[in-house]
């Protein structure tokens, strides 16, 4: 079959690898039919993300039809021909964690998990396509792929909803939401995003689904801010505004009840700190490039949330500690518990409450990968989404 590997830094191909095979009772093989570059996987592109290794098989959000079963998978759970999308948490169902609904945090799903355990002293769950870190899984960039755990990680998906409308439940629908949902947004309150990449459309989304008066959006691109805008939300262009001093006199100097940082490890900024952060990177003194976190701390009103959906990876440096404690913030994150939010999300596209792929600017054959990855990656021809169709 066609996968789209990774090479190297900044460097993935399209190459033919050995179809999967069920290796376990509970797994399936899926036929890919939509799988999508996640901001995310340019965290591997661009070589952030330790422990990959070249032709391991990229993608965690994908979704497709199933061809075959394991004899452990009940039937009425899961059977040959049943159209199904694929949360990127990969989790067993039975353990500690997964009965808690901490999808993300389960104990049996990374076969690596000694690996993990050395960087931050428990592993999370397996991921799909997401570095031997996580459990060296193959991803879903590719024309097959196989599910562990497919009873409970393949969720069936009505016939009269297209792929573009349900492929972004397996993980960046879910993650905005969580991340909205996290802030425990009350009547009236004012939420501010920073990133307005795919993660932060669905967090600005899911902010006003969920009750937020207003949302406040954050970045630099301009395609991006006006689908923010489209979407309701009041935009900053970081590269025009001091942030600090606009989010509080849209605030009346009080500040924004939760602030949520959709960027992650690869923040972009202009100021002293992110300069530092470029240079503590590129010699290894710290792993991430934590700006918008300490924008996100410091622009927070007192005793409000810092909601954190975007992927950091190892260490971060100048953290404020300080503010943080003396502020009183709550301060909540994690990969997304994908599995407890499936069905409700669901639920809400079948209601008409959104539609998912609005954020969709680019649809392109998985033979045209490599081609995908440097678009996104440089932001050109105004992607913000691109879907990848085997079939194309």
């Amino acid at each position: 079959m066609k996968a789209v590997t990774w090479c190297g830094t900044q460097k993935v191909s399209v190459d033919n690898v050995p179809d999967p095979t069920i290796l376990n009772d509970r797994d399936a093989i899926i036929k890919v039919t939509s799988t999508c570059i996640c901001g995310s996987d340019l965290h591997l592109y661009d070589g952030f993300i330790p422990t990959m290794q070249k032709g391991d098989i990229l993608g965690h959000e994908f979704m497709g039809e199933v061809v075959e079963v394991g004899e452990g998978v009940p039937g009425d759970k899961l059977k040959p021909g049943d159209r199904v999308i694929i949360p990127f948490t990969i989790a067993c169902g039975n353990c500690f964690f997964c009965k808690r609904q901490l999808w993300s945090c389960c104990d049996n799903s990374n076969p690596n998990a000694w690996l993990a355990e050395k960087l931050m002293g428990y592993s999370p769950s397996g991921l799909f396509g997401y570095s031997h870190m996580t459990g060296g899984y193959a991803g879903g960039q590719a024309e097959y792929v196989r599910v562990p755990f497919a009873d409970v990680g393949a969720f069936k998906v009505p016939a009269d909803l297209s792929d573009d409308k349900v492929v972004f439940l397996t993980d960046i629908y879910p993650t905005g939401y969580m991340a909205a949902e996290n802030c425990n947004i009350q009547p009236g309150d004012t939420i501010a995003v920073w990133g307005c990449g795919p993660v932060g459309q669905f967090t600005i989304k899911s902010c006003f689904l969920l009750g937020a008066e207003r949302v406040i959006a954050i970045d630099a691109v301009p395609e991006r801010l006006e689908m923010a805008a489209r979407s309701g939300a009041i935009t900053i262009n970081m590269a025009d505004e001091y942030i600090y001093d606009r989010l509080r006199e849209l605030t009346g100097g009080i500040g924004p009840d939760a602030c949520i940082d959709a960027v992650g490890m690869e923040a972009h900024g202009m100021t002293l700190d992110a300069a530092y952060d470029r240079f503590a990177t590129a010699t290894f003194m710290e792993t991430e490039r934590p700006h918008v976190l300490r924008q996100a701390i410091n622009c927070c009103r007192k005793g409000g949330t810092v909601s954190i959906p975007g992927v950091y990876g190892g260490i971060a440096d100048k953290i404020p500690m300080g503010a943080m404690m003396n502020k009183s913030l709550t301060i909540r994150t994690g990969q997304t518990h994908v599995h407890r939010y499936v069905p409700k999300l669901l639920e809400r596209i079948q209601k008409g409450d959104i539609d998912p792929s609005f954020v969709i600017t680019h649809k392109l054959p998985l033979s045209q990968a490599p081609h995908a990855y440097k678009l996104f990656q440089k932001k050109q021809d105004k992607c913000i989404k691109v879907v990848l169709k085997p079939g194309m």
